[in-house]
């Protein structure tokens, strides 16, 4: 049985939410998204989960070494057999060592490593376009779908407003911070000839058949 390992490596507004979900769909593996299983390893009282809760109660950062103790229980569950697809970990070069150790460990080794290519400034008028109704939350961009009425929800008439995060000072920090801390990871894999590089600023469909493409099929 072919293995899925699957990393999902892209800046802030390369459309990783919605390749992601297409490729778990597509082919049956677990998304495996690091404060998720965070959550749940504290909320299930593990051993690693306590560990990790010690730190959030704190207030502090949880360190790699008990991340990665989290990610490889999660690892262990049954439903990662066909494989797993891992989006917003590893984010650092010592994170992504952690990671191959852990999986070298358990048999495994990553087998592609998914990278979402889209400029800069595409990814700026993506992140700056959002607006979110205040009434509601139905989401709508200035771009690719604009409300009837400048400023005023489609669907209640509430007010639209732009995230903090999604202004564009705030959008040209989180992708400085991506080049600096997560891009070095794409040479790293390079290394190990995993990476597909994937044009990200084509139409969802297009993009995720080319992903499929890198991929391979899906075992039935």
């Amino acid at each position: 049985m072919t293995q899925f390992n699957l990393i999902l490596l892209g800046p802030p507004g390369a459309g990783k939410g919605t390749q992601a979900g297409r490729i778990v769909a597509g082919y049956g593996i677990p998304h495996i998204s690091t404060g998720d299983i965070l959550r749940a390893a504290v909320k299930n009282q593990t051993p690693m989960g306590l560990e990790a809760k010690k730190f959030m109660d704190a207030g502090d950062l949880v360190p790699d070494s008990v991340v990665i103790g989290i990610v490889e229980d999660r690892l262990r569950e049954p439903d990662t057999a066909k494989g797993f697809l891992m989006d917003g970990f590893p984010r650092t070069i010592p994170q992504a060592e952690a990671l191959d150790k852990a999986l070298e460990g358990l048999g495994r080794a990553v087998t592609k490593v998914i990278v979402l290519l889209v400029d800069e400034e595409l990814l700026i008028a993506r992140l700056t376009g959002r607006r979110i109704c205040r009434s509601c939350q139905t989401p709508f961009h200035v771009l690719f779908t604009p409300p009837k009425t400048e400023g005023v929800c489609d669907a209640c008439g509430g007010e639209l407003y732009q995230r903090d995060d999604d202004t564009e000072t705030t959008v040209r920090n989180r992708l400085e911070v991506y080049g600096r801390q997560t891009e070095p990871l794409i040479d790293y894999y390079d290394k190990a000839g995993v990476v597909a590089r994937i044009d990200g600023a084509q139409l969802p469909d297009v993009t995720y058949k080319d992903i499929r493409a890198a991929l391979g099929p899906a075992d039935a």
